[in-house]
């Protein structure tokens, strides 16, 4: 340092003593050359450090027993394999526990493939093609294409009409005039008349609904609550809940009527292969 220039320089007032020293233009921190007090330097002045970055061990005396070694810390288990995702909190699991992985069908080839809960969209595993997995809230008149393995509402106030829609639960509050596909299922709780064909896993229309299918209806299962006029096909049961009416042509392997229920048209009972 000392061949450094001078210009390079400055002069440094110890923070404790008063003691003037030269250091480099750069310091940061240095130790007074007459007291040994360590101190930083800002701004070309010397400052008393916040806390020292040493601390000064108790001076044992001849008669001190020695210090107990401390306990050595067990390593930790050896784990073979691939790593598991990390562990969450306990609180957080308690609050937002973690939702299994969705059941997801691909629109191209039809493949059945696992997605994660919250994702909002994937990839078919076997064709590569795009699935969508965002969910709809329609609270106004739409008649926009939707193709989605979300989940579908149609609000009270809104309305479906002209146009396909493929979900995977669609809930019906509002009304529609369209032709549904859904993987999952389709919920009636309004009043209507339904143009389009139905097709889903299981077909629920709620007490005090009425619905007219002007097409086919077909699903593996159908739960009547309120009041059907239509067409319906299943591979599975048709159950008739107490006081259900249900007008039209039955293709199914299990007809339910429960006590209160009444059914008025043909009923064509499927043979299930074994």
């Amino acid at each position: 340092m000392a061949d450094e220039p001078q210009r390079h320089r400055i002069e440094v007032a110890c923070p404790e003593c008063g003691h003037l020293q030269t250091e480099p233009a750069l310091v940061v921190s240095t130790q007074c050359r007459a007291c040994r007090a360590n101190f930083q330097v800002q701004d070309g002045k010397g400052v008393i450090r916040s806390r020292p970055v040493t601390r000064l061990a108790k001076p044992r005396k001849d008669g001190d027993p020695e210090p107990a070694p401390q306990p050595a810390k067990p390593n930790p288990p050896l784990r073979f394999g691939p790593s598991g995702p990390p562990a969450r909190p306990l609180l957080m699991r308690l609050l937002r526990p973690a939702r299994p992985p969705r059941e997801v069908i691909c629109f191209a080839c039809h493949h059945s493939f696992k997605a994660i809960a919250e994702a909002q969209s994937s990839q078919c595993p076997k064709c590569g093609g795009y699935v969508s997995l965002i969910d709809h809230d329609i609270t106004g008149h739409s008649n926009t294409r939707i193709q989605t393995r979300g989940n579908v509402i149609i609000r009270k106030t809104g309305s479906l009409s002209g146009v396909t829609v493929r979900c995977h639960h669609l809930t019906v509050l509002g009304g529609l005039s369209a032709a549904a596909e859904c993987s999952g299922d389709v919920v009636i709780r309004s009043s209507g008349k339904i143009p389009g064909t139905i097709q889903c896993r299981h077909l629920r229309v709620e007490k005090g609904a009425r619905v007219e299918f002007l097409s086919p209806v077909t699903a593996a299962t159908a739960t009547i609550d309120g009041e059907v006029r239509g067409q319906i096909s299943c591979s599975g049961a048709v159950t008739l809940e107490k006081r259900a009416q249900l007008h039209g042509l039955v293709r199914t392997s299990s007809l339910v009527v429960k006590p209160g229920a009444k059914h008025t048209g043909t009923v064509e009972m499927l043979t299930t292969k074994s």
